[in-house]
């Protein structure tokens, strides 16, 4: 990748933890063939200065409508908040909290917006965060299945667990976030926030895509190394390894912990030892990157390398059409989990 090129094309060609699938299949050739439905892992309270709004859309933007709800409540658009952008091209169901302090609760039966159903209304004393939920449960058809016994062998695999990437959709066309990012680094002002968070974003995840998919390549994405960073399943906690005892090895087959790659930001690589020179040398040639996220304020993090989907199902739903059914954590991305099922890319939404 050079850094110096404006117009350059991102490799975005990560390594697949099983081979490249086998069988070809679409998804999205209908916004309801993408279902979402959001999980915030704890209840409203039904009281607060916060309005909370169970939603339905369908082929419809997350930001544009946060912009609807705001003008039909007569309040900034900065009042309205939301846990996570969700498909455009899909049926999802998400919350959005409006901040409506001393007011009588706007009449939402009265909205209207095409493709959008307000199902539930509830106040709530907390405003809904970025990122303040527990994950997504997904139910997505993928039709013209080519061979459906390779795809029934996939999907057996899927039960070991899949690359965390961060999907495709994080990184613009031909990866123009990421390069949009690095002229950002060498100068050029970006005014617009919300664009300054996404080419951040992609930043960082291309550098984590990029370790956990070397990690792959050389057969040691389940194989620690000394001084790697593990992390506590079901908590952010991460510790390095300091020594790789039997002990260590149980812990890491059960389950318990889970090997991790880097979100880079300012300070030093948390990993030790034999992980941290390897981690140093893989990112080697990042250096414009690794400094602009730091210099723009983000801090280091982990990630786990490897993703497992929860309550993985599929139905047959014909001999060429199947619906899979899975649970991912918050921050993980469905097309991280097909792209190990069919080697076709998604097809656009026809409403």
């Amino acid at each position: 990748m050079n850094e110096k090129s404006e117009k350059q094309v991102v490799d975005l060609d990560f390594s697949y933890l099983y081979g490249k699938p086998q069988s070809t299949g679409l998804y999205k050739q209908s916004c309801e063939d993408f279902n979402v439905q959001e999980n915030l892992g704890f209840e409203l309270t039904g009281e607060g200065e916060h309005v909370c709004l169970w939603v339905r859309k369908i082929g419809e933007n997350t930001q544009y409508l946060a912009r609807e709800l705001a003008k039909f409540a007569n309040i900034p658009a900065r009042n309205v908040s939301y846990a996570g952008l969700k498909d455009r091209l899909g049926d999802t169901k998400q919350w959005f909290s409006l901040h409506i302090p001393g007011k009588v609760t706007p009449d939402f039966s009265q909205f209207e917006s095409p493709g959008v159903t307000i199902l539930k209304v509830v106040r709530h004393h907390k405003k809904i965060k970025t990122g303040a939920l527990a994950g997504n449960y997904f139910s997505i058809v993928l039709r013209e299945i080519s061979d459906k016994s390779a795809f029934q062998n996939a999907l057996q695999q899927l039960q070991n667990g899949v690359p965390n990437y961060f999907g495709a959709q994080r990184f613009g066309f031909d990866g123009y976030n990421v390069t949009a990012a690095l002229t950002m680094f060498q100068g050029r002002k970006i005014k617009d926030r919300f664009k300054r968070g996404i080419y951040l974003s992609a930043a960082r995840s291309y550098l984590f895509n990029h370790v956990v998919s070397a990690r792959i390549k050389e057969d040691l994405y389940n194989k620690p190394i000394l001084g790697d960073c593990v992390q506590f399943v079901g908590n952010r906690s991460f510790f390095p390894l300091m020594e790789l005892d039997p002990a260590t090895m149980g812990r890491l087959n059960k389950r318990e912990v889970c090997l991790t790659a880097p979100l880079w930001g300012a300070g030093e690589l948390t990993s030790e030892l034999d992980a941290k020179e390897y981690e140093t040398a893989l990112l080697s040639t990042y250096h414009e990157i690794q400094a602009g996220l730091a210099q723009n304020g983000l801090k280091q993090e982990r990630r786990p390398l490897l993703l497992i989907p929860e309550k993985l199902s599929a139905t047959w739903l014909d001999e060429r059409s199947v619906q899979i059914d899975f649970y991912l954590p918050s921050g993980c991305y469905a097309t991280s989990v097909l792209r190990e099922l069919i080697s076709e890319p998604a097809i656009a939404c026809n409403g």
